[in-house]
């Protein structure tokens, strides 16, 4: 869509060396935010509550994925010419260079976003995630504008050394301390799969522009994200895919025995956490923060499954596969940091979460439900 969507060139009398001075604190109707990938769902929220604040939103996505088309209609029906849509692969140099332009800040969210495909096609997944991101900061040192980045707790790999025990049909750390409190960001990195090579290498190369070319970014390692506009897989966005299985009826494949732990956290209070990095970049810049539900929302695949099957008011039928390369057994996010540094409240309980998205989906139900069953 290029020009014809909006997209601006750089402003006039504003060189590099000026630029590279903005701060975090651009609202308001005269302030403008990239989101790559933001059709998606996560990218979809953020967008919608940067319009709200006042900002020009410019998603660039190439819409690849099923469905992403009716976030933007929905994004553009509550917020009309804020929103600004550029449809490009983020590996297209040109097109990003353009977007960045302008920008008072840059969310990264756009990514290659399943294990299971990086197993598949490893050197997409690389160019995707790595080698776009690369080009996406080389970009931004141009115009110096704030960049925050969308990682994982993929790349603290598998977690395998931590002892764990069984309690209560979950697997948590026989450490009373970190069950209590969770992973933090002092845990060494170690990849694992081509996804956590990937996700971790465009994670560590957005701290160090932030060292070597004092760019002004900040990295979310996020855990397990839930919430409206979440069309979940098989291979990405459980929490949603779950619920839509149990909606419709389906059975629900299970890899692994169902005890492994995750915490889980409402996609609003992912927003809040990229809208105040933004906000405090002065502070953040340089750091990585996980970015979860904390102990507070920890649940297993079984606790999950049973409030699911309460909520879709059904018995879901299981079956069980073996575990999947990588898959960690246990990762709760200790986001104590994240929380003290952005200002952040307590997240939303995670039953709470979960039947404010089961609400979500049975809206979508009612004329979407051949949607509903493709992405289930």
């Amino acid at each position: 869509m290029g020009r014809q969507a909006g997209i601006q060139g750089p402003r006039r009398g504003s060189p590099p060396r000026a630029r590279a001075q903005r701060t975090g604190g651009v609202t308001g109707s005269n302030g403008r935010a990239l989101v790559t990938g933001g059709a998606g769902f996560i990218g979809s929220n953020l967008a919608d509550r940067l319009a709200r604040d006042g900002c020009e939103v410019v998603i660039l996505d190439s819409l690849a994925r099923r469905g992403v088309e009716r976030n933007l209609a929905w994004l553009q029906a509550r917020h009309g010419d804020r929103i600004r849509v550029l449809v490009a692969d983020i590996r297209d140099r040109a097109k990003v260079a353009e977007a960045v332009r302008g920008s008072d800040v840059v969310f990264h969210l756009a990514a290659q976003v399943a294990v299971t495909d990086s197993l598949k096609r490893p050197v997409e997944d690389f160019d995707v995630n790595l080698a776009a991101t690369l080009h996406l900061l080389e970009a931004v040192r141009e115009t110096g504008a704030p960049l925050i980045f969308a990682s994982t707790n993929k790349v603290y790999g598998d977690l395998a050394d931590i002892p764990l025990e069984l309690i209560d049909d979950a697997y948590l750390p026989v450490d009373p301390h970190l069950r209590r409190a969770g992973v933090d960001e002092a845990r060494p990195l170690d990849f694992h799969t081509p996804y956590g090579c990937s996700k971790g290498g465009a994670d560590a190369y957005t701290l160090d522009y932030a060292r070597s070319f004092g760019l002004k970014t900040s990295v979310l390692r996020m855990s397990c994200i839930y919430g409206p506009r979440q069309m979940g897989t098989e291979d990405q966005g459980w929490v949603a895919h779950f619920l839509i299985r149990a909606l419709e009826g389906e059975p629900i494949v299970i890899y692994g025995d169902g005890r492994q732990v995750r915490d889980i956290l409402h996609v609003d209070d992912a927003v809040e956490a990229y809208v105040s990095a933004w906000r405090r970049i002065d502070q953040v810049a340089g750091r990585a923060f996980n970015l979860g539900g904390g102990p507070s929302n920890a649940v297993s695949l079984r606790l999950l499954l049973a409030e699911v099957e309460r909520l879709a008011r059904r018995p879901v039928q299981l079956s069980f596969e073996d575990w999947r390369q990588g898959d960690q057994r246990y990762f709760v996010a200790n986001a104590g940091a994240a929380r003290t540094a952005l200002g952040l409240k307590e997240p939303r309980p995670w039953r709470d979460g979960v039947a404010n998205l089961a609400d979500w989906l049975r809206e979508q139900r009612g004329d979407r439900n051949e949607t509903l069953r493709a992405a289930g």
